[in-house]
């Protein structure tokens, strides 16, 4: 069992109790997943986005909860390969497919979940590193997260406004009316936040350690489902980690 350091953060970002999260499991990935970016589940089936930078490819991958690799599909649009965060949306799986470089430009991919085929698409003038998905809008996070964006479900528009913490969110979802975001504080440890919508004030943040190889547990990937923290920090050979959220 590994001890993640708990902090729940009210109108300030005061100190707070701290309490133990518990590893339930860790599964190999039994594929070559490139540079991890994102991951969702629906509970049978997790969904990982990854870019191989050397080719030139982004992809989208479809494994069992065991582990087990089922599908790959290429999601490149010709200069943009690089998929970022993601979330499952019912039928619909979200990601943006972004140049690899800051203040560039992304294709929003909507996929069907049993499929994985591309549904349909909207264009954004900025590298959008990572999507969530509130019933009504998307919510998207540049480079670095240090800006939103929300659009409606046809892809327009509605506000852009800056992330008012340091975190550097790599995955963000939308859970029970909070966007959750998980990234790297300056220093490059890890937190997960759990923000206000639609002021995005943080109510909460979880600490985190490093895996075993070093790398920060929310370096890249991450989801949460039913009370269980799923988490895909590193890459190839990756390993997926679960944890119980007290």
């Amino acid at each position: 069992m590994r001890s993640l350091a708990m902090i729940f953060a009210l109108s300030a970002l005061a100190a707070a109790p701290l309490d133990d999260l518990t590893l339930l499991r860790t599964t190999g990935l039994r594929a070559d997943t490139h540079h991890v970016q994102g991951i969702d589940t629906n509970g049978g089936r997790l969904w990982v986005t990854s870019v191989d930078k050397e080719n030139h490819k982004g992809y989208l991958q479809e494994f069992a909860m065991s582990g087990e690799h089922l599908r790959t599909v290429d999601v490149t649009a010709g200069e943009r390969y690089h998929p970022g965060g993601m979330t499952a949306d019912g039928a619909a799986l979200w990601l943006p497919v972004a140049e690899y470089r800051r203040d560039s430009s992304s294709v929003i991919q909507k996929r069907n979940s049993g499929t994985l085929a591309l549904e349909s698409q909207f264009d954004v003038p900025d590298h959008i590193g990572c999507i969530a998905a509130s019933p009504r809008e998307l919510i998207g996070a540049n480079w670095d997260s240090r800006d939103f964006y929300v659009w409606d479900r046809a892809g327009h528009l509605l506000r852009k406004l800056p992330n008012p913490t340091p975190n550097g969110y790599q995955d963000i979802k939308f859970i029970e009316g909070r966007l959750v975001g998980s990234g790297l504080l300056p220093g490059r440890a890890g937190a997960i936040d759990w923000l206000e919508y639609p002021s995005l004030r943080l109510i909460r943040r979880i600490q985190v350690g490093q895996s075993s190889r070093g790398v920060p547990y929310t370096n890249e990937g991450m989801t949460i489902r039913g009370g269980r923290l799923l988490l895909l920090p590193e890459d190839s050979p990756s390993r997926l980690f679960e944890f119980r959220i007290p």
